[in-house]
């Protein structure tokens, strides 16, 4: 592989090519064992909330403990603040908070999901979703970094609004397989309930699509460029900016398609 094609799949920067490649090889390892082993075999029945909290906890934080400790030799004499591994656990971090924090509620009210696991819960939603959400979100967004970089080289040549139109193209595309592909993977998972799950399967992860249409972009940009290094407070900016795009569209999308338009806020209800 040249170095030209190395580019149009992997990051210019040697820092942030490697914390991907990094989520990318970790994540298949908790997924085996958290998807194909304690869910198919039942495991979860003899966790209890002691038990929830070590999947998610061996689930994330690996994200944080691998790059810190395998961190690579162009991590090493920067500031902590200008690490990329630190900026991208800080904004996946931030992201996958509020998510749980605030948008889980619209699962809870417009489409009837209810966790009924046992667990430690923080706003009602269980805190070990907390951790497993970081987990997915950096595999997600680590992936969706090599396919936008991958785009972004093919479609060069194009007149700028072809570019744009079909990068959007792919981020739309993109984010709902990840949201459908989520979605199917734990359906087997009893205590995640739905009160119509075709209609989740559908509607459901077009809704849920709606993070990553947003964070897949304003992530991938995070020192992407050379000239043009984020620090660890640009990057929880951005997360925090993410966040509240989401939070708008999920409420405008409650409000013009759903029957709780009358209702206030979900996670004030």
């Amino acid at each position: 592989m040249t170095t030209t094609s190395k580019a149009r799949w992997l990051a210019h920067s040697p820092a942030k090519r490697y914390t991907e490649l990094l989520f990318l090889v970790y994540s298949p390892f908790w997924m085996v064992w958290a998807l194909g082993v304690v869910v198919p075999f039942k495991l979860y029945e003899h966790a209890g909330k002691s038990g929830y909290m070590v999947v998610g906890l061996g689930a994330s934080l690996p994200c944080v403990i691998l790059p810190w400790v395998l961190e690579h030799k162009a991590d090493r004499s920067k500031p902590w603040y200008l690490k990329y591994w630190v900026k991208a656990n800080i904004w996946i971090a931030i992201f996958s908070f509020i998510g749980n924090y605030f948008w889980t509620h619209y699962f809870y009210t417009i489409l009837g999901a209810e966790y009924t696991f046992p667990s430690w819960r923080l706003n009602e939603v269980p805190i070990t979703l907390y951790f497993m959400t970081h987990a997915y979100f950096c595999f997600y967004h680590a992936l969706s970094n090599v396919v936008l970089r991958r785009t972004s080289h093919a479609v060069q040549s194009y007149h700028t609004v072809v570019q744009w139109l079909l990068l959007a193209l792919v981020i739309f595309i993109l984010a709902y397989i990840t949201a459908l592909m989520e979605t199917v993977t734990i359906a087997h998972f009893p205590y995640y309930r739905f009160k119509d799950r075709s209609r989740m399967y559908t509607w459901g992860s077009v809704f849920y699509a709606i993070y990553f249409w947003v964070s897949f972009p304003v992530f991938f940009i995070m020192d992407e460029q050379p000239r043009k290094v984020w620090t660890v407070w640009e990057a929880a900016r951005d997360s925090l900016a993410s966040g509240m795009a989401v939070t708008m569209l999920l409420d405008l999308w409650r409000i013009a398609f759903t029957e709780s338009k009358r209702q206030s806020l979900p996670w004030l209800s």
